[in-house]
């Protein structure tokens, strides 16, 4: 494989955007199937594909959101109005919203904790592949990733859980950078001891 300045300098400055700032137009379906194949790119021992997508378009993104809405007040009795209608737009933020489900098959020889970790090798290819097609994307998991009611919405399984929903649209406004971390604070080189 040749090597590719671009793919370092995108690795090197990609950056999330924000759900709450991206507009439409999202990535065309064509685009959308360019996503998702380069998610299902990843490392993944035994062939399982321990992972599938969900896709929110469209009129989708509404219906959900009067589901989340309707689940948060349940939830949050003491909820004002205000909040319900924020989770109610929550995935009208964006153009496009795909959830990533983490499926593990439990019992086998590959590891649990490598097929969790495959999928958020999932998540990272799909957010590097919409921002080199020029989209912002932003991988979250808020509480709706985490409540029973709406995963039992969602269809999950036994072994299912949302490893992220990602967010997809054009940029509004422009990213800001944040500190990283130091690379010799974070790096150390194993050495036999003596």
């Amino acid at each position: 494989m040749a090597k590719s300045k671009e793919t370092i300098d995108l690795l090197l400055t990609r950056r999330s955007a924000k759900a709450l700032t991206m507009v439409e137009p999202g990535p065309s379906d064509s685009e959308i199937k360019m996503i998702l194949r380069a998610g299902a790119r990843v490392p993944d021992h035994g062939k399982l594909a321990p992972w599938r997508f969900i896709l929110f378009k469209d009129d989708a993104r509404a219906k959900f959101g009067d589901l989340l809405a309707k689940i948060y007040a349940e939830v949050e009795t003491r909820a004002t109005e205000e909040q319900i209608a924020f989770e109610r737009g929550r995935l009208s933020r964006a153009p496009l919203v795909v959830a990533v489900v983490s499926r593990v098959t439990p019992g086998i020889k590959i590891p649990e904790w490598e097929q969790i970790l495959s999928a958020g090798a999932v998540c990272q290819n799909m957010l590097i592949a919409a921002t080199a097609l020029g989209y912002g994307a932003q991988w979250l998991t808020e509480w709706y990733a985490f409540d029973a009611s709406v995963n039992e919405a969602l269809g999950l399984g036994e072994n299912e859980r949302v490893a992220g929903y990602l967010y997809f649209g054009s940029e509004s406004v422009p990213k800001d950078e944040r500190p990283r971390p130091e690379l010799s604070d974070i790096t150390s080189e194993w050495k036999p001891k003596a």
